[in-house]
């Protein structure tokens, strides 16, 4: 083997070559250049001579003193016929003369032999990358392709150790997958852990992160209870990624729970979040569906700050999507929402979501969505059977590349005894001194007929009694009072013209008034108020009702 050869190979080798051969320097040469003063002649005389070139160097010397690892390999079994010093010395020596596979263990198990057999029969370089060998050391190996004296084809094989730089890769990857942990984390402790549970709604959700190499968004749903059977809710995402993202998140969930306390239309909830975004981070923008769901109305009233539509598919399987209003995302400003509403009867679904599950690279955001309507429109079952099955029609799987959360809640047809536990029940109060016994004989009857026990009865009468008395003097018609029972509570309601929320007070020994909103709130599990859409207000309260015993039916 002619070591010499393959210095030719050796980077840099092949170009000074060239130029020398270009611009051959010859004694002639130096002479037209001028005379040269005796001293300097006697100067030059002294200096070292010239170094020799790359092709006069003893090439299995150099390879022996590089620090990198090489070996040769000949033929198409690849027979060793060369290691140096370093490859020895990390792996030990090798016999020459035997075939790769068995001389080189260590490279047989990184999987290198099918490298060699492409460098050789292609001609041209292969590398394989960052491989860690059994010395624990990881290293780059390059494989290029050579030809011999005796025209056999041979490959030098080139390792670099890059141990330092793979180290460093690795815990910058740690440092990440650590970082998106904690991301995720705190997404999901941010989440709610366990959806409340309306009396007239069947609700499921589902959360999925992106996958490992992206970073968790700041994806949000919930679900609140706002008392008087009605329900709120809320889906969101904060645009960006990583913990920063899933901070904001959370604290506009917080917010909008406080807010949704105030029992306020839909709109002026996103009104508030919208400065509240703002202020939290300027920079940061986040859209939101907020919805309310009364039994009494049949109707999901909703407001859209540059969220996805709500879709609703009714009990013919016919999927209707929501239209305007919406505005823009939470923290832009100088925006006022409006609310709008769509139907939700018994037997109808919802679904809430983010653009995770609609929204594609190579597809319009409109195909999307029309393909989640085509999903939903077959989907039957539970409320989880249907949201699993619209995260997999949209094929959503553990490497997708954003985050998914979607909402869906059912309102259940209810038939048989099952309806009975549902039941409503209303009268007009057109005023007069006559209107308070008629509203108690009212709800005394009905709550007869619903077979409640004597001490529930009579609660209920006189709560019923002083919220029509508290509207009689206070309010303007029209007045209505309404009794509404669930499977879990009795529900009593009285609306009037008057938007003026009564509120509670202690009243004094000599007061003829104040003790009708304190003796309800006494006496009843919850109650609260709110104004109404068209103008008035709605006063409320409810009884818990007490668990059958088993085997009994409530």
């Amino acid at each position: 083997m002619n070591f010499t050869r393959w210095s030719a190979r050796l980077p840099g080798t092949q170009r000074r070559a060239a130029a020398r051969a270009d611009h051959p320097v010859t004694p002639t040469d130096r002479r037209s250049e001028g005379s040269v003063p005796a001293a300097r002649a006697e100067r030059l005389t002294d200096e070292p001579p010239p170094v020799p070139a790359v092709d006069e160097l003893p090439v299995r010397e150099v390879l022996d003193r590089v620090p990198a690892l090489v070996a040769l390999v000949h033929g198409p079994d690849h027979r060793l016929a060369y290691v140096n010093d370093a490859y020895a010395a990390a792996f030990g020596v090798r016999p020459c003369g035997e075939p790769a596979a068995e001389a080189l263990p260590e490279l047989r198990d990184l999987g290198l032999m099918p490298l060699l057999d492409q460098a050789l029969r292609s001609g041209k370089p292969r590398t394989l990358k960052s491989r860690k060998a059994p010395d624990g050391r990881s290293y780059t190996f390059t494989c290029t392709p050579a030809a011999e004296d005796n025209g056999k084809g041979a490959v030098l094989i080139f390792a670099t150790d890059v141990t330092d730089h793979a180290e460093a890769a690795e815990r910058l990857r740690t440092s990440e997958r650590r970082q998106r942990e904690t991301a995720v984390t705190l997404q999901r402790s941010l989440l709610p852990q366990e959806l409340e549970e309306p009396d007239d709604l069947r609700i499921a959700a589902t959360y999925q992160p992106g996958g490992t190499e992206a970073a968790v968004g700041g994806d949000w749903y919930d679900v609140i209870t706002l008392g008087g059977g009605r329900t709120a809710l809320v889906i969101g995402d904060v645009m960006g990624r990583g913990v920063r993202a899933a901070a904001v998140m959370g604290q506009l969930r917080t917010a909008v729970r406080a807010y949704a306390r105030l029992d306020l239309p839909p709109h002026e909830i996103l009104q508030l979040l919208d400065g509240l975004a703002a202020e939290i981070d300027a920079n940061q923008i986040a859209t939101c569906v907020y919805a309310i769901h009364d039994p009494n109305e049949g109707r999901l009233v909703y407001a859209s700050a540059g969220h996805l539509p709500i879709l609703v598919r009714d009990d013919n399987g016919t999927v209707l999507r929501a239209d305007e209003p919406t505005g823009p995302p939470l923290g832009t400003g100088g925006w006022m929402h409006a609310s709008g509403s769509i139907p939700l009867g018994p037997g109808s679904t919802a679904v809430l979501y983010t653009d995770g599950l609609v929204e594609r690279r190579d597809e319009d955001l409109d195909e999307g969505i029309a393909s989640l309507e085509r999903a939903l429109s077959g989907a039957t079952g539970t409320p989880q059977v249907v949201c699993d099955r619209l995260v997999r029609s949209a094929g959503v799987t553990a490497d997708h590349d954003d985050d998914v959360a979607v909402l869906v809640l059912q309102h259940p047809a209810r038939t048989g005894p099952d309806g009975d536990l549902f039941r409503n029940a209303a009268l007009e109060l057109l005023g007069g001194v006559e209107a308070a016994p008629r509203a108690r004989a009212f709800a005394s009857g009905v709550l007869t007929s619903w077979r409640f026990p004597p001490d529930l009865h009579d609660l209920g009468v006189l709560a019923a009694s002083e919220l029509v008395a508290n509207s009689l003097q206070h309010g303007i018609p029209p007045m209505r009072l309404r009794l509404r029972r669930t499977d879990r509570r009795l529900i009593i309601e009285v609306t009037d013209g008057d938007d003026h929320l009564p509120r509670r007070r202690r009243a004094e020994p000599g007061d003829e008034s104040g003790r009708g909103i304190a003796i309800v709130a006494t006496i009843a599990s919850h109650w609260g108020s709110r104004r109404t859409p068209g103008g008035g207000k709605a006063v409320w309260c409810e009884f818990v009702l007490p668990k059958p015993a088993e085997g009994q039916t409530p």
